[in-house]
């Protein structure tokens, strides 16, 4: 009996320990399991926010200073519903590429390409998997499929082919995370249908 009294006081011990040794200075218990995603996350986002994908992803408001993330539509890449305007294609004959005033649409040699819906919507990259991404960013293939067309200027696929791994995936666990945007993104249009 008295055996059975001591394993149980240990073992009560042992969790107490457990407890104070997984709890922050406010007295809340963390999740050991949810450290590595929640890092995961965070480091997703600071790439995301450092490497500037709002810049072509997320479609601008205009304010007095210019153009503004609309946080709103985040990552949906050129709104479907957005027109484009006139294309000049004098300015492209002379050697212009050319970027409409949300900066989710250019205009050049390749054609008129559309930025695209990267938040977690399945008009977007939520049914993507991580191999997929890593394709895309990696390989330059759209949507990161095999067989599939070149990503078009101005995305830089080939500075991000240089990430390391954890960083994509980084990268992709935040934005699988996001707010999804139903949007289903223009089609890139050849030169010669301009």
């Amino acid at each position: 009996m008295k055996k059975k009294f001591l394993t149980a006081g240990a073992l009560a011990a042992l969790l107490i320990t457990g407890i104070v040794a997984c709890s922050d200075s406010s007295g809340n218990t963390a999740k050991v399991a949810d450290a590595p995603a929640e890092e995961m996350l965070t480091r997703g986002e600071y790439l995301v926010n450092t490497i500037g994908c709002d810049d072509c992803h997320t479609p601008k408001n205009f304010g007095p200073n210019g153009p503004i993330p609309d946080m709103a539509n985040r990552f949906a890449g050129h709104l479907a519903d957005r027109p484009t305007g006139p294309i000049d294609t004098a300015a492209l004959s002379k050697g212009w590429a050319l970027f409409g005033p949300e900066l989710t649409v250019a205009v050049g040699p390749w054609g008129v390409s559309y930025a695209a819906n990267i938040s977690s919507d399945s008009t977007g990259i939520g049914a993507w998997t991580l191999e997929q991404f890593t394709k895309a960013l990696r390989e330059g293939k759209y949507k990161g499929l095999d067989n599939s067309r070149p990503m078009l200027p101005p995305m830089p696929w080939y500075n991000f082919a240089k990430l390391k791994d954890d960083d994509i995936e980084a990268i992709f666990t935040y934005l699988k995370a996001t707010k999804p945007v139903k949007n289903v993104v223009p089609a890139y249009k050849p030169l010669s249908a301009l």
